[in-house]
């Protein structure tokens, strides 16, 4: 499908959307080494997961959504026939670049861009992954419209992200840490959210995945390089709240502390 002939409605994000992705390659741009080396990023059963889908499904065309420093596509690379590594950030993109030559996978390309609006034709892709991306999205509705045009019929889309609980209070102090920590958070969405967005977009759904993410203070403030005065107000956050919340969240002495995560699989129909 050319650009010509490509729906309005994705050609571009919004105005709107062009302000925030700058927020977006603000913060992640110069912390973009910190993120290969990361022990949350490099590693886990979710990335085993997405190993396992690309195993199973072999020389697939796999676009790897808001890849960061690439740990989705170095995992999957083995068995596709093609890696497109996609992200906001030119520096991400350098780190990841750089990555694949060292490990020898060259059958990862990359390529820059916002998820809202992919530069690709329509049914160029077998299987579209992602992984703690969406919630910095503008548009994650957009977003997956634009997975589902791209994907071939029956492909999949696997999204791995930090869920909300969906109960009010433990929502309110999740999406408030996230985003004194980073300013470019938008959103960690309910289970029941991602479900109402995907149908909406035509998919349905293959599996859902639920696990849980421990995370020390320290590593997951200094990683953003979160200001002083922000940690601060997450720490006395975290004091104030009731013992519910803290019990929910595994909030520890020195302010490290547990998120639900969730991987969803979802096929185009």
């Amino acid at each position: 499908m050319s650009d010509a002939n490509r729906p309005t409605s994705s050609s571009a994000p919004p105005a709107a959307h062009d302000a925030h992705n700058a927020v977006v390659t603000g913060q992640f741009g110069p912390q973009a080494s910190a993120y290969l080396t990361s022990a949350n990023h490099a590693q886990g059963a979710d990335l085993e997961q997405l190993a396992a889908i690309a195993r199973a499904h072999p020389n697939a065309q796999v676009l790897d959504l808001g890849c960061g420093a690439g740990h989705v596509s170095f995992f999957t690379a083995p068995f596709a026939a093609r890696v497109v590594a996609y992200d906001l950030s030119a520096d991400m993109l350098g780190v990841v670049a750089g990555e694949a030559a060292k490990r020898g996978l060259r059958n990862i390309e990359t390529q820059l861009g916002a998820a809202e609006s992919l530069p690709f034709d329509d049914a160029s892709f077998d299987l579209v992954f992602s992984r703690y991306s969406a919630h910095h999205w503008a548009d994650v509705g957009a977003a997956l419209r634009e997975m589902r045009r791209v994907l071939k019929p029956g492909g999949r889309v696997v999204i791995c992200d930090v869920a909300s609980s969906g109960q009010p209070l433990f929502d309110t102090y999740l999406q408030a840490v996230e985003v004194l920590r980073d300013t470019s958070h938008v959103r960690d969405y309910a289970v029941g959210e991602w479900l109402t967005m995907a149908a909406n977009a035509g998919f349905s759904v293959a599996s859902l995945t639920p696990r849980t993410l421990d995370l020390d203070f320290k590593t997951w403030t200094t990683r953003m390089r979160t200001p002083e005065p922000m940690q601060v107000a997450i720490r006395a956050l975290q004091t104030a709240m009731a013992d519910d919340v803290r019990r929910h969240f595994r909030i520890q002495d020195d302010g490290s502390f547990t998120l639900d995560t969730v991987t969803l699989e979802f096929i185009a129909g």
